[in-house]
């Protein structure tokens, strides 16, 4: 089965009016997933123990600090909070250790996050980009640290680069972070030669108006050969829609089937070396009739191939 993990929580952090990463992106996400076969669960927050291996706990207090009872505090000129921030984004990070928990205790074949905010920007001890805690990160960690797996690929095809988690896996020798994003864009890392402490980091940089073939191919040829060799017990997708040809944050040109077609072949890794676990966690894609249609697109997939 497929494991959807979402809560009504999620949409209790605001960002000021006009702000991209606004509550109607995840309506549009549960919309397009409304009536599909599907096993759906409300996750827990994320207690500090697991915050805590990729977060000091000066972070989390500094967080905690500033979160205002009222309106918003403004952490950088992306990144707010709002009285609801940090328990949306510690149930996200929750709904992540849940789905990790589901994949490898059996209860579910794969699953898909749908929670906000996003998590793939944040530091060790920087928020930004939208981002409070490196929820991917913190699952791969726990996949590693709690349940002993001994090898954990990190996928991100978001149109931005995972520089956050990169930032918490960079000495990870158990992990392998790869990344496909437009270069140059926002926030300026991910050039190839970033390769990490143990030669675990994989950043493909894709130039602006790239579509889906330019990425296809670099997937066939660079990517798969690199993940297939690695052999992951758990294959972990930081699921970002901002590279559809619609959004309006940035210049690739991807369509709904380049979605569909990254999706299968990842399903086809964790089949071929990870019994099938993958979970996946939502992260950008702001136009919302395409983050809807290709997230939509992506768990039909997924409960498609969780029997192979």
């Amino acid at each position: 089965m497929t494991l959807l993990l979402t809560h009504p929580d999620a949409d209790r952090h605001e960002n000021p009016p006009g702000h991209p990463e606004q509550v109607a992106r995840l309506e549009a996400v549960r919309a397009a997933l409304d009536g599909m076969d599907l096993t759906r669960e409300s996750p827990q927050e994320a207690p500090d123990a697991a915050l805590l291996r990729c977060h000091p706990q000066r972070y989390l207090d500094a967080l905690a600090a500033a979160q205002p009872a009222e309106g918003w505090a403004q952490l950088d000129a992306d990144t707010s909070l709002s009285p609801g921030s940090l328990r949306a984004a510690r149930l996200a990070a929750g709904a992540a250790l849940r789905a990790v928990d589901a994949v490898v205790e059996g209860d579910a074949r794969n699953a898909f996050v749908a929670m906000r905010p996003p998590g793939h920007h944040a530091e060790t001890e920087t928020p930004m980009g939208f981002c409070l805690f490196g929820t991917v990160a913190i699952a791969a960690k726990h996949a590693l640290d709690h349940h002993g797996l001994g090898r954990v690929a990190v996928v991100d095809f978001d149109v931005h680069h995972g520089n956050g988690t990169q930032d918490l896996l960079w000495d990870e020798p158990r992990s392998l972070f790869v990344s496909t994003h437009q270069s140059p864009l926002w926030p300026g890392t991910g050039a190839a030669g970033e390769t990490g402490a143990h030669d675990n980091v994989m950043n493909v940089p894709l130039p602006p108006n790239s579509d889906g073939r330019v990425f296809r191919a670099r997937m066939q040829d660079d990517i798969l050969p690199r993940l297939n060799a690695f052999a992951p017990d758990l294959v972990l997708v930081s699921a970002g829609f901002d590279a559809h040809a619609d959004d309006p944050l940035a210049q690739l040109t991807w369509t709904t089937e380049d979605f569909v077609w990254v999706t299968e072949r990842l399903c086809d890794l964790a089949h071929a070396h990870a019994g099938g676990r993958l979970v996946s966690c939502l992260e950008g894609g702001y136009d919302l009739d395409a983050l809807a249609d290709a997230a939509g697109a992506h768990v039909d997939v997924l409960r498609r191939r969780e029997n192979g």
